[in-house]
């Protein structure tokens, strides 16, 4: 059991971004461990779960006053891949706000996992808590695991270059061209519940990816990114997105469209390129058509 002690003096540390940076760059520097268990689902903490599922309730509802819309397009049982639009940087706010949503539907109980970014494994700190809270290390072994055990998959295929994009693509669907959850699902059969979100992205300002910056820095060999992010946030200004910030209250809205299935198509298809690029587009498609008729009630930025 975690004391409320132990949890504060985490954050402490974590919100430290000398500490934090330190970490990160010695990780990246001396080389990363790869353990077996961050691969395997199992590692979640109910209680844990509901505790911070009330948290971000909170939080969601009186900072961000977000809304959770058409959670029933989520089976309350079985497996399914939640495929997510990525916004807000190192703070995803959004990402948070799905836990409440998922709890206050079907329960903690519910098993729900999520695909972590290495750098979620190379901290310590970070990694004790995102495995109690269900975060994976990113895989098809992890992944085809957890629909084994009749679980949800949250991922994220535009990764960082969907949460770092600039602000004036915040309301575009970027998955980077990354087809992997296609291939994935092609594999395993299981539907795809797009997950859209609006507003996260306009908790602080990206001005470019920096990705010449990114690729001249060597971060894709040392933090598996291409980007270096210039972006404008509180308190710190004119600074690099990569330092943590204190997110805008923007009001978010996440809606959870209705499930995609390819019936058409069997497991070879997997590796049929054709079939693969039609079923990833049909999958952008219908996420941008949700972010578009969700961007088109928002009057001005922030306010919502």
């Amino acid at each position: 059991m975690i004391t409320s002690w132990e949890l504060f003096r985490d954050l402490l540390t974590y919100s430290n971004p000398v500490n934090f940076y330190y970490r990160m760059a010695r990780k990246a520097l001396l080389g990363r461990r790869v353990r077996p268990e961050d691969s395997m689902p199992g590692g979640r903490d109910p209680e844990l779960i509901a505790q911070a599922a009330r948290l971000f309730d909170r939080v969601g509802r009186y900072y961000f006053r977000y809304e959770s819309r058409h959670i029933h397009n989520v089976p309350a049982q079985g497996p399914a891949l939640l495929v997510g639009n990525h916004n807000g940087g190192l703070h995803p706010m959004d990402s948070f706000l799905l836990l409440p949503a998922l709890v206050n539907a079907y329960g903690a109980e519910r098993e729900a996992y999520g695909l972590g970014h290495d750098v979620v494994y190379d901290d310590d700190m970070l990694r004790k808590y995102m495995r109690k809270l269900g975060a994976l290390r990113a895989g098809h072994e992890s992944a085809e695991r957890v629909f084994e055990s009749g679980g949800l998959l949250l991922v994220y295929p535009g990764s960082d270059l969907d949460s770092f994009r600039p602000f004036r693509e915040r309301h575009r669907i970027c998955l980077g061209g990354r087809t992997g959850f296609i291939r994935l699902v092609l594999r395993t059969g299981v539907p795809i519940v797009p997950v859209v979100s609006v507003g996260a992205h306009e908790t602080f300002f990206v001005l470019t990816r920096g990705a010449r910056m990114a690729e001249i820095l060597r971060f894709k060999k040392y933090f598996r990114s291409n980007v270096f992010p210039i972006a404008l946030s509180l308190p710190w200004g004119l600074t690099s997105g990569y330092l943590p910030y204190i997110p805008l209250p923007s009001k978010i809205v996440i809606e959870f469209g209705p499930p995609i299935e390819f019936h058409d198509y069997g497991p070879e298809s997997a590796e049929d390129e054709e079939v693969i690029g039609k079923c990833y587009r049909e999958v952008e498609k219908q996420m941008q058509s949700i972010l578009d008729r969700l961007a088109a009630e928002r009057r001005f930025p922030v306010l919502g």
